[in-house]
């Protein structure tokens, strides 16, 4: 552990050290600063705060999940997300990655919460058990609940990564026999970033540490207390499959040949005219891919309640669309009838010009015998 007495290398020199050049280090911060949505000229500012800023202290705690938001941050297309911003920020302490164990372990986050008192960041991964006195959950003789309020009583903020924090997920899905909690409604009086996806992307877990670094403040969040940044548009709205639910074209049965066709995958259970998400723009695996460009339906995991909003395979019953509650058999209706009406609308058009046309022509050989005559 780190003497709080010695000055703390920036992310620049750490970056220096792993052996990564000044242009690595640029197209991460240029990638950095787009994906946290700030403008180009604001490049040299997150560069700037990289340079210059002393490591943040993180403490990372595991309790009701299957740690996939782990997996997908050190699998982040960057290597730098993993490498310098995971391994020089969050192992003060987090029981899965951290070489230490048992009272080393323990006595590693104490010192970062005694240390670094209002500056570090709790980062929390997985909902908190509250049936049976919290013993579904125990970490060295404490309940995931004791834990969270003695690591959160010194945070600067708290960031609740995935959908198990942020809305407990499918620990919390009915019956919720744990009585699972997601963070924020268990911590008051301190900022909660809320994350959610099962699992989030790699790069926006990066991005939403790297503005707080940057700019020593939580980044602006949505109603539900989400990032605007990655959270402020539908998954329908960016999604290539849109032109095919607009023009009323859906896959009936993964099976069929409309799904060959990559037709929208709605009535086949697809969530994302009602999922806030940057999958359909930032994908996975360096920006592949993302479910639906694989052929599988958006689930809604970004959502509050998902598990509890139907069943994942069968489609909602309805959503906004066009203005209005609009269900996609009427879209689809609507989008026949609106090719029939522009059909027939054409030819009424083709046939009113051909008729005017006709009494022009007849109008000027009617002029020309006349004048023949005279």
């Amino acid at each position: 552990m780190n003497d709080a007495s010695v000055k703390q290398p920036t992310y620049y020199e750490e970056v220096e050290r792993k052996g990564y050049s000044r242009r690595d280090f640029m197209k991460f911060v240029s990638m950095m600063t787009a994906f946290i949505g700030l403008e180009n000229s604001a490049i040299g500012d997150v560069a700037k705060a990289l340079e210059t800023k002393p490591r943040l202290p993180v403490i990372w705690l595991h309790f009701q999940e299957c740690t996939c938001c782990s997996e997908s941050f050190i699998r982040s297309s960057h290597p730098i997300v993993a490498d310098i911003l995971l391994d020089k920020i969050s192992l003060d302490y987090t029981e899965t990655l951290m070489a230490a164990s048992g009272v080393q372990a323990e006595q590693a986050m104490k010192n970062t919460m005694t240390k670094y008192k209002g500056q570090y960041i709790l980062c929390v991964e997985g909902s908190v058990p509250m049936a049976a006195d919290g013993v579904y959950c125990m970490i060295g003789g404490k309940t995931s609940l004791q834990i969270l309020e003695e690591a959160a009583e010194g945070a600067a903020a708290i960031i609740a990564w995935g959908s198990c924090a942020s809305n407990g997920c499918v620990q919390a899905a009915k019956p919720n026999p744990t009585a699972a909690t997601p963070i924020h409604k268990l911590v008051k009086g301190k900022p909660v970033i809320k994350v959610p996806g099962c699992p989030p992307i790699g790069e926006v877990m990066a991005g939403v540490i790297v503005h707080y670094l940057t700019f020593g403040r939580i980044p602006e969040l949505d109603k539900l207390g989400r990032p605007k940044a990655f959270y402020s548009k539908r998954v329908h709205d960016s999604c290539y499959r849109r032109p095919f639910y607009d023009a009323g074209l859906f896959v009936e049965s993964f099976d069929d040949e409309n799904a060959k066709k990559g037709y929208c995958l709605y009535k086949v259970g697809c969530k994302g005219p009602s999922t806030y998400n940057a999958c359909g723009v930032m994908k996975w695996n360096n920006g592949t891919s993302y479910p639906i460009q694989s052929g599988h339906p958006c689930i809604g995991c970004s959502e509050e309640n998902y598990w509890d909003n139907g069943r994942l395979y069968e489609r909602a019953s309805s959503f906004a669309g066009f203005g209005i509650e609009a269900t996609a058999d009427n879209i689809g209706k609507a989008a026949l009838a609106a090719t029939g009406v522009a059909v027939a609308a054409h030819a009424i058009a083709t046939n009113v010009r051909k008729k005017k046309l006709i009494f022009e022509l007849e109008k000027e050989g009617q002029k020309s015998e006349k004048e023949l005559e005279s």
